[in-house]
């Protein structure tokens, strides 16, 4: 009998250490730059944290105690949560150290969902995102049909339309709810922003390319969308587009765009079958403004007079990725372009498009953009390192 009580205890010390030592997986993130580092997003799975269910996953910062906003997210759409995200605070050339704590639903930190994404069915066939910084939008299918058919409202383009917010807070609905019964206008400026960034068929702040010879070619509106996440930290979908041409070759095109909250720049993750280069544009409108590149850092940008302000758009991608960059300058409507062009490796290309708009407050003159161009790019370069302590 002695023997029996012996082993239970024996067992049940071991479960009871095992759960404990579940319950206090550590995190242990470093920065290695010399600026502090706040709104990366790290990416944590079900395997790296040894767990069956992200959804009772809460991270807790061991220095203050409190519970860190997360964001879950099911990326292949089969109904089962992939990753938990979340941007920790971390001092320049230091470490800060998070524990994995099972918590409820209740528990979790509350936040406003900043960064939001979705098909826009009335207007047209829109999609539309933001974060807390800065808004975009595309065009889908109808939008083209419309154009083809000579019916008036449609939109031809795979350019990027920038839609130029100046708060923090969403306005993807609100403005859209406007249009649709006439209480507003987003091509007015209430306080809030609005769209005036012509794009046209040009690469607008993002759309890609393929040059063959002396000529650039793209293809039409995306046919295809699937929103993956939204919430306070990332927004993410994806797009496929109809095969086009580019002189003799075949273009296959699919991409995931993500924005991630506190980023200017959107992140797209191109999927390309039929070409070994692909060139990200920013379209030169009135060609009034400055076109600059920096190839140690890997980007181009534009920075203009844009109505009664200022704006600039750029291209980053990382300095393996950025071959070169070249201004395309033609007499042609919409055809003129900044591009960046950039490697494709095993059919996949990953590069930044963004915007700063002077009126935001977010930055005063170029100079200011191209420091936080640089400052990206150095950031992307030299990610977060973590570590976990199983």
């Amino acid at each position: 009998m002695n023997t029996i009580k012996t082993i239970l205890c024996l067992v049940l010390v071991g479960v009871f250490t095992s759960c404990s030592q579940k319950e206090n997986t550590s995190i242990t993130i470093k920065n290695t730059l010399d600026v502090d580092k706040s709104f990366e997003t790290v990416e944590l799975s079900k395997d790296d944290l040894k767990v069956e269910d992200l959804t009772t996953v809460g991270i807790r910062d061991v220095k203050s105690g409190d519970l860190q906003v997360t964001q879950t997210v099911d990326n292949d759409g089969d109904g089962v949560v992939d990753q938990i995200l979340f941007q920790p605070k971390v001092s320049a050339n230091s470490e800060s150290e998070f524990e994995v704590v099972t918590i409820k639903g209740e528990e979790k930190p509350s936040s406003i969902e900043y960064c939001f994404s979705r098909f826009v069915p009335e207007r047209t066939d829109d999609y539309t995102w933001e974060n807390d910084r800065v808004a975009f939008r595309v065009y889908g299918p109808t939008a083209q049909k419309m154009i083809e058919d000579n019916v008036p409202g449609g939109t031809l383009s795979s350019g990027v339309d920038p839609w130029l917010k100046k708060v923090d807070y969403p306005i993807i609905n609100k403005w859209y709810k406007e249009y649709v019964d006439g209480t507003g206008s987003y091509h007015e400026d209430t306080g809030e922003g609005l769209d005036n960034f012509h794009v046209g068929i040009s690469r607008g702040a993002g759309g890609i390319a393929v040059k063959v010879d002396t000529t650039y070619y793209f293809s039409k509106n995306y046919v295809k969308w699937r929103t993956i996440t939204t919430g306070p930290l990332r927004t993410s979908f994806s797009l496929e587009y109809g095969d086009w041409k580019a002189g003799e070759s075949t273009i296959k095109e699919s991409k995931i765009i993500s924005l991630d909250k506190g980023s200017n720049f959107s992140k797209f993750e191109t999927t390309i079958i039929g070409s070994d280069n692909i060139s990200a544009g920013l379209t030169l409108h009135e060609k009034d403004g400055v076109v600059n590149s920096n190839k140690e850092n890997g980007w181009v940008s534009y920075w203009q007079p844009h109505a009664d302000s200022e704006l600039g758009t750029a291209i980053i991608a990382l300095p393996s990725t950025f071959l070169d960059s070249e201004t395309y300058n033609v007499d042609a409507k919409d055809l003129s372009n900044a591009y960046a062009n950039l490697k494709v490796e095993r059919n996949t290309v990953v590069y930044y498009s963004g915007f700063g708009w002077k009126e935001s407050g977010q930055f005063k003159n170029n100079q200011e953009w191209e420091n936080y161009l640089n400052d990206f790019s150095k950031k992307k370069q030299t990610p977060l390192i973590v570590k976990i302590n199983n």
